[in-house]
């Protein structure tokens, strides 16, 4: 069952992939390059596409377990994985966690900025 598991991410992953760069390439040539609308239209279309699946596979016909892997750890996450952190600090809004909501947010943008920035400057050492 593992690899079956493994197979499946590895296949949406490829498939998100994909379709991430067809959809941001897309955005680009509609708009202006002073912006990254591309990615934040993959980052928003990706979060809106995580939250359905999530809550479509929570009914009684929603996906099984491998085409819920598929679609959400495999698909959403080649895609965007900006879905998986909204949907987390969401979660943790949603349940009350203010707090932990606000510090995850500012967090991951505030230390991904940060871990781009270092690795830019690591890259511009060697």
């Amino acid at each position: 069952m593992q690899m079956d598991m493994i197979l499946v991410v590895g296949a949406g992953g490829g498939v998100g992939a994909v379709l991430r760069y067809l959809a941001s390439g897309a955005v680009y040539r509609w708009t202006s390059s002073d912006f990254p609308y591309g990615t934040l239209a993959v980052n928003v279309l990706g979060s809106l596409l995580l939250g359905f699946i999530v809550q479509l596979a929570e009914s009684r016909t929603g996906p099984g377990p491998l085409m819920k892997m598929f679609l959400t750890v495999g698909l959403c996450g080649g895609f965007t994985t900006f879905s998986t952190f909204s949907l987390e600090t969401m979660k943790l809004f949603m349940e009350g966690s203010y707090l932990a909501a606000a510090t995850n947010a500012a967090g991951s943008v505030l230390l991904c900025l940060f871990g781009v920035w270092l690795g830019v400057l690591l890259a511009r050492l060697i």
